[in-house]
């Protein structure tokens, strides 16, 4: 898909609550008061309209670290994958580039996120932590004058010319040079989200991983209790790596 279709593409979803594979969901606008102050966030409550729930644990589990992947997608697949019925990987939040924040699930519950073989156990480490899902398509890969994505080598995202639409390294990341950039908005709504879930969860320290650390899996994980990444845990992982402005967040 194009970049500049993707709004477009977000748009669909809001007005119809239909993913990809057509399974409907409810859509509801919702105003949470943030802890502390006198401060709200917006959030969109995004649930099956057959009230299935089955891509999640309903249990409460107290919360240790805050972790930050992208979706490697689009808003429809993203929603459409998350909420796969019975497969027990989820997150409760993912943000659209539009900056809409979608509430899959109460985030005190919890779902498997990280994957195998994680420091500390894929079990432990998803239940402790609060996942967020930032809708981005990922690495692209420079085919002529245009990037594709990592699906199909004809998939264009934008051309070497939008490069609003993307992010060069000057070194490459695991492999990988070109990334898709995120908007503005979803860097100020991750900002609200993470208030908001620091003032909830106590226990979390308003944290990033220190530079060092940023980038590298932390075999120390299971004992940090602030804000990191997939990458953090997963060597074969992209998510979220240095073409992520982490000077955009405030916390």
């Amino acid at each position: 898909m194009k970049a500049t279709s993707i709004a477009a593409h977000e748009q669909s979803f809001l007005a119809a609550g239909l993913d990809l594979q057509e399974k409907k969901f409810k859509l509801t606008p919702v105003s949470l008061p943030i802890a502390g102050s006198t401060g709200m966030i917006e959030v969109i409550d995004c649930v099956r309209d057959n009230n299935d729930t089955s891509f999640y644990y309903n249990e409460v589990v107290p919360k240790e670290r805050i972790v930050l992947h992208y979706t490697a997608g689009y808003l429809k697949g993203d929603i459409g994958r998350l909420t796969t019925q019975g497969d027990h990987v989820s997150v409760p939040y993912v943000v659209g580039r539009s900056g809409d924040i979608y509430r899959l699930w109460d985030d005190a519950k919890w779902s498997y996120h990280l994957g195998s073989g994680v420091p500390g156990g894929n079990t432990e480490m998803s239940k402790r932590s609060i996942a967020i899902e930032i809708s981005n398509i990922g690495h692209l890969i420079k085919s002529g004058q245009n990037l594709v994505t990592s699906y199909s080598s004809t998939d264009v995202y934008c051309s070497l010319a939008d490069i609003t639409q993307y992010t060069k390294l000057e070194t490459a990341y695991r492999g990988q040079t070109y990334f898709a950039s995120f908007t503005d908005a979803q860097y100020a709504s991750v900002s609200k989200l993470l208030e908001y879930l620091l003032a909830k969860f106590p226990a979390i320290n308003h944290t990033l991983v220190d530079l060092t650390q940023r980038y590298v899996v932390m075999q120390n994980a299971p004992s940090y209790k602030g804000i990191m990444s997939h990458v953090n845990f997963r060597a074969d992982k992209l998510d979220i790596g240095p073409a992520f402005s982490w000077d955009k967040i405030i916390i």
